[in-house]
């Protein structure tokens, strides 16, 4: 039960610079903690300082209210997997608007792929991405370092200069890595500094011209298809690589049924493998691409319906362990162009919550484990180095979603803070809204229909 003795308060003088936050009548839920009841929350220097049943008064009472009857609290979500593109395309993204598109989505922590110009390969990148964001960012962002110099895949970065720089991780998404030595050395290197090397897997080989899944609905429209295989040809070899090594080898936006069940087998073999999968991977199916909707061309490629059930049964025996957005925005411009030319990508950071919510209403996945998937679970890949993520543990960083989970909504992509507004989603009726977040103590972000 909740109660300020069995959950605990901050010791010590509370601050008196500001009125501290009472999150009053919700169901909160914290898998990090296994916990899932109606409560209130109390905020205070940045920090969760209270948990109690409604029946119980807080410790303090100079403090502001929102009230959460009917809605659920839970802690903020966590995405290790996006692109903010700054520096270098800030026509598509910038830190600013992309951790703005963030909060509005529910997240409070958002991991950057090194995919900028320039690539974000050694300790300078670096440290501009963590500059700007805490300048204009109103989210946590983490950056991730390049595995290769410039993402080409020839030479490896300065791994350990990044390292103590503050990456998460390695990553040349958006470019396999083809050379296989290379990657065996990057697995090595993370070894030894604990972090994970992040996989896009994709034999370019056979992905060449490629623009939709390849199948009977490529064949219908005419359009060059990406085989399942390729990705899980390359799924393959780096799970190999990483039994060879003993490295941490994390796999990025898996979309295949072939590529779970490896997973699931190197799981089962003692290999260290963590892997993700995106919201559209988990929802949406190669039809959204009849019309030619650009919006709906994504690499890897929405697949079909038989991938779709395999990736929720790999969310639901921890084959995939996170839920990423990939979050990949483009100008208008971009797509407003012949299918073959327009850019792969989805903006996916304000839809995910409401696209995600459809599982725990089809009763396909529990709110508890969906949760899990966006808080706890990628913490745990994060690790504590950045601080105490994904729990509504007493003294932790107070990083709180409040969200409707029956709340139906439009989705709307002139109102969108990103600058991204290519989702095959526009116009869709969603269920499950995101109406307040805060980050680090700080109210990021209230639906207009909240009232303090």
């Amino acid at each position: 039960m909740l109660g300020p003795v069995t959950r605990g308060v901050i010791k010590g003088k509370m601050s008196q610079k500001g009125k501290a936050l009472l999150i009053r009548g919700g169901r909160i839920i914290d898998p990090s903690q296994g916990l899932d009841e109606v409560g209130s929350l109390l905020i205070s220097e940045g920090k969760i300082s209270w948990l109690g049943s409604e029946e119980i008064t807080p410790p303090r009472s100079n403090y502001d209210v929102l009230p959460a009857d009917g809605l659920i609290v839970c802690p903020g979500f966590i995405d290790l997997h996006c692109h903010l593109r700054e520096p270098g395309d800030e026509e598509k993204e910038t830190i600013a608007s992309g951790t703005l598109a963030a909060a509005h989505g529910g997240f409070t922590t958002v991991c950057c792929m090194p995919n900028t110009t320039p690539p974000l390969d050694n300790r300078a990148t670096i440290e501009y991405v963590r500059s700007k964001a805490a300048t204009d960012g109103v989210v946590r962002v983490l950056p991730i370092g390049c595995i290769s110099k410039g993402r080409n895949g020839k030479k490896l970065s300065s791994l350990s200069e990044m390292t103590s720089a503050g990456v998460v991780g390695y990553s040349d998404d958006g470019s396999p890595v083809m050379d296989s030595g290379l990657m065996r050395r990057a697995l090595e290197y993370s070894r030894a500094s604990g972090l994970p090397v992040i996989d896009h897997c994709e034999d370019t080989r056979l992905t060449v011209g490629g623009l939709m899944n390849e199948g009977v609905v490529s064949t219908r429209l005419g359009l060059r298809g990406i085989p399942a295989v390729a990705e899980e040809i390359m799924v393959a070899r780096d799970l190999a690589l990483a039994q060879l090594t003993g490295g941490w080898l994390h796999i990025a936006h898996v979309s295949t049924e072939g590529s779970v069940e490896l997973i699931r087998r190197a799981k089962d073999k003692g290999v260290r493998v963590t892997a993700e999968v995106t919201p559209h991977h988990l929802t949406l199916t190669e039809e959204m691409v009849v019309g030619y909707d650009t919006n709906a061309k994504v690499n890897p490629p929405l697949r079909t319906e038989q991938d779709i059930q395999a990736l929720i049964e790999g969310l639901r025996d921890d084959s995939l362990d996170i839920i990423a957005t990939d979050h990949a925005p483009h100008s208008e411009a971009d797509k407003q162009c012949d299918f073959a030319l327009a850019p792969f990508g989805i903006s996916g950071l304000e839809t995910a919550l409401g696209s995600l919510m459809r599982l725990v209403h089809d009763n396909q996945l529990s709110l508890v484990s969906l949760i899990a998937k966006l808080t706890c679970e990628p913490a745990r890949i994060i690790g504590d180095k950045h601080g105490k993520l994904g729990t509504l543990a007493i003294g932790a960083s107070a990083d709180i979603a409040v969200f409707d989970p029956s709340q139906d909504w439009l989705v709307d992509t002139k109102v969108f803070a990103s600058k991204g507004k290519n989702t095959p989603l526009a116009g869709a009726k969603l269920k499950g809204k995101v109406m307040a977040t805060i980050c680090q103590g700080k109210l990021v972000y209230k639906d207009e229909s909240v009232k303090l």
